[in-house]
């Protein structure tokens, strides 16, 4: 088990409470059930930098720990959500390291990605202006993505001479917006605009800015209401079954939908159902 920098309450059993986490390096929050993590560097676009980097790591990895944490939101202070690496405290620095120091860099930052992944809640990236580089990533390693029609989203790793490769992008990009698209934009560096994200499968959905940031909670806020064991498990499938084949996916849905069906949420669905009332999901 990871421990945080900031304030979070150990419960028996390896879980945690993280509802009143004090963050170091972000804004964040829980209000029923849902936690809001805020890039809050808003005269700077929202860099990441070395710290928040880590912190953000740490912070999902705790989470697949957490019982009062039932779906995450991320999203940028102002008009902007994340402008990639500081080039000031992070750019600069990676100039100056020697290979085995930027292999330890660029494996940190996959970790996040990993983390963000294995954490068993829901993520919604609330995205309005700037998407760039890291910040991109950490978008498209959400599984749900509310946009903004003056969005601009860029892989932009190869403006910079870099591969287009970071963080996984290879991987998962193509398996949301196609792989000839994926290329383009990895290829190029270009931005890619709210309409067009939203019209490639990028994004969910478009939403005004001034209303982004609390519909994408008020999604999050649906499915942390829901059931959230299962929804654990087909976050889990969804990421397991892209190394499968059918036949190995079938039988692992059918594993998967087998521990589900033992729930308490499943029962009390089907008791719900019979008494034509809805069902009060508890995760259990």
């Amino acid at each position: 088990m990871h421990y945080l920098p900031g304030e979070s309450h150990r419960l028996p059993g390896n879980r945690t409470s993280l509802a009143a986490y004090q963050a170091s390096h972000f804004q964040y929050q829980v209000q029923d059930r849902v936690a809001t993590i805020t890039l809050n560097r808003p005269e700077r676009k929202n860099p990441l930098t070395f710290d928040s980097y880590a912190e953000l790591r740490e912070l999902f990895r705790a989470l697949a720990y957490a019982d009062d944490v039932k779906a995450i939101v991320i999203s940028g202070a102002g008009e902007n959500f994340c402008s990639g690496g500081d080039v000031h405290e992070i750019i600069g620095p990676l100039t100056k390291l020697d290979m085995p120091g930027l292999l330890a860099f660029t494996r940190m930052t996959g970790e996040l990605v990993k983390a963000m992944r294995a954490c068993p809640q829901p993520i919604v990236a609330a995205v309005d202006g700037v998407c760039a580089g890291a910040g991109a990533i950490l978008a498209l390693s959400s599984d749900i993505r509310y946009g903004t029609a003056r969005s601009r989203t860029a892989f932009l790793f190869t403006r910079v001479g870099l591969a287009g490769c970071d963080m996984g992008a290879c991987a998962l990009l193509p398996r949301v917006i196609g792989q000839g698209r994926a290329a383009e934009l990895l290829y190029t560096g270009r931005a890619m605009k709210g309409e067009e994200a939203e019209r490639w499968g990028f994004f969910n959905r478009l939403c005004e800015p001034q209303d982004l940031l609390a519909e994408a909670q008020a999604f999050a806020a649906t499915l942390a209401n829901g059931p959230t064991f299962a929804h654990g498990m087909t976050k889990k499938m969804l990421q397991q079954e892209w190394n499968m084949g059918v036949d190995e996916a079938i039988e692992a849905e059918a594993q998967a939908q087998a521990i589900c069906m033992a729930t308490n949420d499943f029962h009390r669905a089907y008791h719900a159902f019979v008494a034509k009332d809805q069902p009060r999901f508890e995760g259990d």
